[in-house]
């Protein structure tokens, strides 16, 4: 799915991919924020969790940091996507968060549902959108569903699905350094050259503001792939299993206070710099 055309004169609202096991309440805080703080409304979408207490843990944890209102939405079925109670709330909505569990489970239960359209539109005219660990991989046009599990890339290591389509520019991965997922994220990028690679530690998130720069939180770190530079690639001839060669592709660790611009492809250490010394 593509992103909503911006309006005239209106901004993109944030696109806050998460690692997972967010231990640092900062980057929650940060997403509270941006939302309007203290008049911050803001819906919890817990399709791709098994748990059922997970929506009203989320509400609580956003009351808690001040929120005006948080309401999670129990989305179970593809029917549920047409509920207009669910819409209506989602229309008012300042952020909505995407709970962790199985991407797979929201993208053939959310895929092509006015639910779907909705947060595609209303992020084009400036809502806040959130995920973390499955709901990160979800934001993007293009998600890895699932793969295996090392640093060397293979063919069919990663296996990609349509996701929410609130942007084309990267290609999300989640519990990255934890469960040694370079190499799928590396055949990820190697299918699709266009896209920059973000690997996302546990406890690390992304903030990707409308002007398509990335600012970093957490306590891990980003590694972002970029494949706009390769100049030879196997992946179109090697079979399954084998590993392919990509030759010129650039690889950044991003840490917390350093920004990347998906436009230019840089990575900015002004403000670091400047306060190491």
């Amino acid at each position: 799915m593509s992103p909503s055309r911006i309006p005239e004169h209106a901004s993109r609202g944030f696109i806050i991919p998460i690692g997972g096991r967010i231990g640092n309440s900062d980057i929650l805080a940060q997403f509270v924020s941006l939302c309007g703080g203290r008049k911050a409304r803001i819906v919890i979408i817990p399709t791709a969790s098994s748990d059922p207490d997970t929506g009203r843990e989320y509400e609580q944890l956003f009351r808690g940091m001040g929120a005006h209102d948080a309401k999670a939405i129990r989305i179970e079925r593809r029917s549920d996507a047409d509920d207009a109670d669910y819409l209506a709330l989602l229309e008012r909505a300042d952020g909505v968060f995407l709970t962790g569990g199985n991407q797979l489970k929201l993208s053939t239960t959310l895929g092509g549902t006015p639910v779907a359209k909705l947060l595609r539109l209303r992020n084009a005219r400036g809502q806040h959108v959130a995920g973390t660990s499955a709901g990160a991989a979800f934001l993007s046009e293009h998600m890895i569903a699932f793969g295996e599990e090392g640093p060397t890339p293979k063919v069919g290591m990663a296996t990609l699905a349509p996701g929410l389509g609130l942007t084309n520019r990267v290609v999300i991965d989640q519990h990255f350094r934890q469960r040694d997922r370079l190499g799928r994220l590396l055949m990820a990028v190697a299918l699709n050259p266009f896209a920059v690679g973000l690997g996302l530690d546990e406890d690390t998130a992304a903030f990707i503001g409308p002007d398509e720069v990335v600012e970093i939180h957490g306590s891990g770190a980003i590694t972002c792939i970029d494949p706009s530079k390769v100049e030879y690639s196997s992946a179109d001839h090697m079979d399954r299993g084998q590993p392919i060669s990509l030759v010129g592709v650039q690889l950044h660790i991003l840490t917390r206070g350093l920004t990347y611009n998906l436009h230019t492809r840089e990575v900015c250490v002004d403000a670091v710099s400047s306060s190491a010394n």
